[in-house]
């Protein structure tokens, strides 16, 4: 029989976990989740407006950043107003993560995942905010890049979301990868009855004599014959990988010109070629 000394003198059968409501600062809670808000939206003007305004080389590295401050910012938030409302003891904090993760794990199991794969993204980077990627047979821009999700911007001025989720199980095709270098290629399907080496030369020219070209990379003339012809492909880089769909336009019109002066005709019948990225690939 359990005395009522031994009562008195027993553990408590219960942990309390939160503070008292006349413990928590709800004011000093406020003051932080709205500095969090402002400063995060500030970080999110700030640089976009920095990077129109500097050379595209530094534009590679300001945009990325977004995503790492934001990340960065909002564990500060949550570690200044955790200790407001929660008791500060192991016992606390092993009960509160194992209560969290079992339900958590159920509940958002996909949105976790994702919420995991952009934590890897950003430090793994696969792709970063101003590179050109394919992803589940989007193409385009990555115009912003969130912790569940990226926003990518494609040339016919669409906007697609596209789940972090996508790293683990889907090819990720990056045409710059973090750079400025952006390969394009012009394609050109001719007679087979013609002077190639005259072709492929003024080809060649036609790319030097882009406005749009970068002088630093070399230009790549490729000539496959085929059943049908001769297939060319201009290979090139342009200045900004932004310029990639005026480069490869200006490529195809003042090389079709050129090569009617050549007196080459076009070919008959063109079979479909291997599937290729629209602004082509390193090869």
């Amino acid at each position: 029989m359990i005395s009522d000394n031994t009562v008195l003198r027993g553990e408590p059968n219960t942990v309390q976990i939160f503070n008292r409501l006349d413990q928590i600062d709800f004011t000093r809670i406020v003051v932080i989740a709205v500095a969090a808000w402002a400063l995060i939206k500030l970080v999110e003007w700030v640089v976009p407006w920095l990077a129109r305004r500097v050379p595209a080389r530094l534009r590679m590295y300001l945009l990325p950043s977004i995503a790492v401050v934001r990340l960065v910012i909002l564990i500060i938030a949550v570690g200044m107003i955790f200790p407001l409302v929660i008791k500060t003891s192991l016992q606390n904090l092993v009960a509160i993560l194992g209560v969290a993760a079992v339900a958590l794990g159920f509940a958002f199991k996909d949105y976790i995942s994702s919420l995991i794969a952009g934590i890897v993204a950003i430090y793994e980077r696969p792709y970063r905010v101003g590179d050109w990627v394919t992803i589940g047979g989007a193409y385009g821009e990555v115009q912003s890049m969130n912790l569940r999700a990226l926003r990518l911007f494609t040339p016919d001025d669409t906007v697609v979301s596209i789940p972090h989720i996508n790293i683990w199980n889907s090819n990720i095709y990056n045409s710059n990868d973090g750079s400025r270098n952006q390969l394009c290629v012009a394609h050109f399907y001719v007679d087979p009855d013609h002077d190639a080496a005259l072709a492929r030369r003024k080809l060649h020219d036609v790319a030097l004599t882009s406005p749009y070209l970068d002088l630093n990379h070399k230009i790549r003339v490729i000539v496959q014959e085929q059943p049908w012809g001769t297939h060319y492909q201009l290979k090139a880089y342009p200045l900004d990988s932004r310029d990639q769909f005026q480069f490869i336009s200006d490529l195809t019109v003042r090389g079709k010109a050129a090569l009617a002066n050549l007196g080459v005709k076009p070919a008959r019948a063109v079979s479909a070629p291997a599937t290729q990225n629209e602004a082509g690939r390193t090869a």
